[in-house]
């Protein structure tokens, strides 16, 4: 699984920074939504699938999903289909601990030494503060969202672990960070870490479809996901449901699910004052930390920037790789965005951002939606044989010059095909030009072997590992040993 959720590119960024000085005070929601839904309904061809909503002032400027949320049953995405929000979770944990604050149960200041026993000198005077703004020095995770993991056995990987630099001193992503202060939440409450934001966040907000296991969730709207809109998984609700519980790998830091509805009623909630006071939300909403290349700060659970016009903008990003989940806020204009997607890719990320530039500067015609690489290159391989190779080569290099500057794309589509355990001739044949392309690469010798392996070439294989072995590849030597042993 894709493990970094916050997902903010410097376009992006720069993006959100310069456009509110264009926006208009005057906005035809008309001609927005016939730009808007324009440009998604003929991404839907190129594999764009997800829903977008769009407030500006009270007004609904669209709120429409577009594609399928399953495939095979043709359901399509809708304001009530339910996604996969990833990092978005965290601004909900640091609202639920600034709800700590107002009942006098926490303290921004307190240390993790007056939650946790027997910890480690280094790890006794991190703060909360320092860890809401990812400035505690804890690494972004310590295993996969759903590898099995008790709570005890977490916590002391966790706080047995190096930190990566000191308490306070710099910036550095970390959602163990905030499974930390999912579990403060939980000792601070009394309750379950869902329980206590089912009470104090969504109840009062009217979330009725937002969360993990408490809700009554519509399985109908329970959206399928499809990573590069290849590989189908069932809703992540679904394997919550199968395990009874969230592990500490994902809970308080990602993994929430919740619909376009429901996330304009939060929104609607935070403005008004409903879930927290405006002092609070202030706390919220500073920028506390600059990242390592200045281009945006932190806040709580929110990135925290000013445009050039010296305007609000707090946003945020989760991805777990298959869903993605985008929010815009520009608090000041009254303008809100949510973007979510089921099939996500590089080419369908940072939509958010493109929608919101097609509404504050009226001369911007986006760019098409494309198809990522990896669908248009499992499509290509449905219809050919591995004979056109070559042409398949040139037309990549021709109309994905930019997902072709490593070797990471062939190998990333090889290992696709084989764990489909279809095309297997194919997998083998990329993994061929990818390795001529880059033959001192040890990594690629090694995923050549596998290639051969699943073709039953043992020998090819054998030799393959070999290679990988002298070029420094210490993963090979096991399967080496394997194939010679046999």
């Amino acid at each position: 699984m894709k493990k970094t959720r916050l997902v903010l590119s410097t376009i992006a960024l720069v993006i959100l920074g310069t456009l509110a000085i264009n926006a208009q005070e005057k906005i035809n929601p008309t001609d927005t939504f016939t730009k808007i839904d324009t440009y998604l309904n003929n991404g839907i061809a190129n594999g764009f699938s997800g829903a977008i909503l769009v407030s500006k002032k009270g007004e609904l400027i669209i709120n429409k999903g577009y594609g399928f949320a399953i495939k095979d049953s043709k359901t399509l995405n809708n304001p009530n289909t339910i996604f996969d929000i990833g990092s978005n979770t965290k601004q909900f944990t640091s609202t639920a601990i600034l709800k700590l604050v107002e009942q006098n149960k926490v303290n921004l200041t307190d240390s993790l030494s007056k939650y946790f026993e027997n910890l480690p000198e280094d790890k006794q005077s991190i703060t909360i503060h320092q860890l809401l703004t990812h400035s505690a020095g804890f690494s972004e995770y310590i295993g996969r969202d759903f590898s099995e993991i008790s709570q005890e056995d977490f916590f002391d990987q966790l706080f047995a672990s190096e930190l990566l630099s000191e308490p306070g001193e710099k910036y550095s992503y970390s959602n163990t960070g905030y499974s930390i202060l999912g579990r403060i939440i939980e000792l601070a409450s009394g309750q379950p870490y869902e329980a206590f934001l089912k009470e104090h966040l969504f109840t009062p907000a009217g979330m009725l479809q937002t969360g993990y296991l408490l809700p009554k969730w519509n399985t109908k709207q329970m959206s399928h996901g499809y990573n590069r809109n290849i590989i189908e998984t069932e809703s992540t609700i679904t394997r919550y449901q199968e395990t009874g519980d969230i592990n500490w790998h994902l809970k308080g830091n990602g993994g929430i699910n919740s619909t376009q509805n429901d996330m304009l009623l939060w929104y609607k909630a935070l403005k008004t004052n409903k879930i927290l006071t405006p002092e609070s939300f202030k706390k919220l909403t500073t920028p506390y930390v600059l990242s390592p290349k200045g281009t945006y700060s932190y806040g709580y659970g929110w990135i925290v920037e000013n445009s050039k016009a010296n305007t609000l903008i707090i946003s945020h990003n989760g991805s777990n790789g298959t869903f993605s989940h985008s929010l815009i806020w520009y608090p000041e204009e009254d303008l809100y965005i949510v973007y979510a997607t089921n099939a996500n890719s590089a080419k369908v990320e940072d939509i958010a951002y493109v929608v919101a530039k097609i509404i504050l500067d009226e001369s911007y015609v986006p760019e098409p939606i494309k198809n990522n690489v990896y669908s248009y290159v499992m499509t290509y391989l449905k219809q050919h044989s591995i004979d056109k190779s070559n042409e398949l080569l040139n037309m990549l290099q021709e109309n994905y010059a930019d997902d072709f500057t490593n070797s990471g794309t062939l190998n990333t589509i090889g290992y696709l095909l084989l764990r489909s355990n279809e095309n297997l001739d194919w997998a083998l044949e990329l993994f061929k030009i990818n390795m001529q392309q880059y033959p001192e690469d040890g990594n690629l010798w090694d995923s050549l072997g596998d290639g051969y392996l699943a073709n039953n070439l043992k020998k090819d294989a054998k030799k393959s590992f070999q290679k990988a072995v002298e070029l420094g590849n210490k993963d090979s030597q096991e399967k080496l040993t394997e194939l010679i042993n046999k």
